[in-house]
């Protein structure tokens, strides 16, 4: 296939405006599938935590055929704390679609990947998506969408971009808003004229970079990216060139191409198209393939600076090596770099101890989603409270800022205006939209809003939506107090009884329920008042008679809180860690026993 039948374009929007569910239309609409095939929703996002979270985590390629032309798929994240994955898929395609919802029109994160496309110079095709919801506005999105590409800066001829309306839900499209065809091909058609194909040289030496990496337990590392110039082809010879300049020669065992969801191998790949590679050993993303006789680097890709960090360490706890399969500093290393090999927008360094690490994101989502995968993947692990990243620059010191927006209904304004007064939060607008909602744009240091999320849903009982996007450092605003209270902390090992926790939970709310096996030291609840305090939830009541026995039974516990992963780090403190285990996560001290922890609070006040 030459390169005037390929068309390579990205599928970019704002989270949940419907990328993945459009792509599975298209797939559908192109016969990938067997007739009589069943195809999940939104099959693109096959990692569990995507389809947990209803959002995109990882870019994937897909490739679907319309009449004669190949059309090569990458379905990106919408989350700003995934924007390393948009970054680097930005090199490997000529156009993209920019999806925009019918109703909400462009979100904070819509600015973000369509900067990074109209930066690389693509074609963009608007899509309107979800235009069978109730309220679509479609006039009001498409003029906010222009404002959006003139504010960015684009060209005249960026800013005249094809206009495409569509539902992937229903899998229908048109041109007009009320013009919808019972299909997606106004869209395919709009691809294969408006998308340019690649420029490329077939004649020219083989020069490749590596933009996605994949792993096969058979195959081993797949590289994958958008073959520049020249051919290549199965068992030929290749000179790597590392992001640092250090080179070495490797042969290629299988070249694959992309069709629907599967790879399907070939002898000899072409210029222009998206292809993946084994046999190559140790790949980096950004890395160079080319042709030994005539080397040739190209320019690494570059990422946007991680602004959030935490330390990443082994499990240290009385319970430590109980529950999780890979516990030893060395698996725990191993797995780390490697996903700073593969997440670009990740960095992984050796901490203060041997056993110790620090790993910094772009962002709460981006190191929480980390932590999931290592847990169910077998690590035990601990990790400190995530804190922001601290520049300095022009000798003062500058912390990273989010601007965040905030939908909620009328009777919540106050506590919107409350809690992010507290986190240093400055209101930059406050609209009334035709729904009744209110808007607020607030621009609030990344610090401040490190577990806010899960505070304002449960403040606002769910009905607040929110979005932030990293908007730049401003000096550093001071001290915010975002913990109102203090911890319950178990006073020694055992089991948790139900008599012991009766008595506990005046002091505070629990999260262990009677039957729980506890540690000295460990975090069991929240005190009431801003203090910690030391309780004793083991202790058992002494038995005298079988009706007192029995008394125990009828006790009355408040219904704990079972900590998810976002609320253990809205709650973690300076001087608490997170335990986290296949099966549990706990919160502990960083010093067991009280003495010590009175001891380095006494050093504290010294120093």
């Amino acid at each position: 296939m030459n390169a005037e039948q390929i068309r390579n374009i990205a599928i970019i929007a704002h989270v949940d405006h419907g990328k993945t569910t459009l792509v599975d239309a298209m797939l559908k609409q192109s016969q990938i599938f067997r007739s009589n095939q069943q195809v999940a929703d939104r099959v693109l996002d096959s990692n569990e935590l995507e389809q947990e979270r209803g959002i995109t985590i990882l870019s994937k390629n897909t490739a679907i055929q319309y009449k004669e032309t190949k059309i090569n798929i990458v379905d990106t994240p919408g989350h700003a704390d995934f924007g390393g994955e948009v970054e680097r898929v930005m090199n490997m395609v000529d156009g993209v679609l920019l999806l925009v919802d019918a109703v909400e029109g462009p979100m904070p994160q819509t600015k973000f990947v369509l900067k990074q496309a109209l930066e690389r110079g693509h074609r963009v095709i608007v899509v309107v998506n979800k235009i069978d919801r109730p309220h679509a506005r479609p006039d009001f999105v498409i003029d906010t969408t222009f404002d959006l590409f003139v504010e960015l800066g684009a060209t005249d001829e960026q800013c005249e971009f094809p206009i495409i309306y569509a539902s992937g839900l229903s899998g229908v499209s048109g041109e007009e808003p009320d013009q919808l065809t019972e299909n997606l091909v106004p869209l395919f058609e709009t691809i294969v004229h408006e998308i340019p194909s690649p420029q490329v040289n077939l004649n020219a030496p083989t020069l490749m970079q590596a933009t996605l990496l994949g792993y096969d337990q058979y195959k081993g590392q797949i590289v994958i990216g958008r073959l520049a110039q020249g051919t290549i082809h199965r068992n030929q010879t290749i000179l790597l060139i590392s992001a640092d300049g250090k080179r070495r020669q490797e042969k290629i065992t299988q070249v694959f191409t992309h069709r629907g969801l599967t790879r399907q191998e070939t002898d000899t790949a072409y210029a222009g198209d998206i292809i993946a590679l084994t046999g190559l050993g140790k790949v980096g993303i950004g890395d160079t393939l080319c042709d030994p006789e005539h080397p040739q680097q190209l320019p690494p890709i570059q990422v946007e600076e991680p602004t959030i960090q935490m330390t990443v360490s082994v499990n240290t706890s009385p319970f430590a090596g109980q529950e999780g399969t890979y516990v030893t500093s060395v698996k725990l290393r191993e797995r780390l770099f490697r996903e700073a090999e593969r997440d670009v927008a990740l960095k992984v360094e050796e901490g203060n101890s041997s056993d110790t690490f620090l790993v910094s994101g772009r962002g709460e989502l981006h190191l929480s989603i980390l932590i999931e995968n290592l847990r169910r993947e077998g690590y035990e692990f601990q990790v400190s409270k995530p804190e922001v990243i601290i520049k300095e620059i022009d000798g003062k010191k500058h912390e990273p800022v989010e601007s965040v927006e905030i939908e909620v209904s009328q009777e919540y304004q106050g506590t919107v205006v409350e809690l992010l007064g507290r986190r240093k939060g400055e209101l930059k607008d406050m609209e009334l939209q035709d729904n009744g909602l209110i808007k607020f744009r607030y621009l609030v240091p990344s610090r401040g809003l490190i577990g806010f999320r899960q505070q304002l849903l449960t403040a606002t009982r769910g009905h607040a939506l929110v979005n932030t996007l990293f908007e730049g450092y401003q000096p550093f605003l001071g001290i915010i107090q975002t913990h109102e209270f203090g911890s319950l902390i178990a006073w020694e090992t055992g089991t948790a009884t139900t008599y012991a926790l009766h008595s506990a939970q005046e002091r505070g709310q629990l999260y262990i329920t009677p039957g729980t096996e506890v540690y000295e030291g460990m975090v069991v609840g929240e005190h009431i008042r801003d203090s910690d305090l030391e309780v004793n939830v083991c202790k058992k009541k002494h038995l005298t008679s079988i009706r007192r026995a029995t008394a125990e039974e009828a006790l009355r516990l408040d219904t704990p809180r079972q900590l998810s992963l976002d609320e253990a780090f809205e709650i973690l403190k300076d001087d608490e860690l997170l335990e986290v285990t296949p099966k549990s996560y706990r919160l502990r001290k960083k010093y067991l026993r009280k003495n010590e922890r009175t001891r380095m609070a006494k050093q504290k006040q010294h120093s």
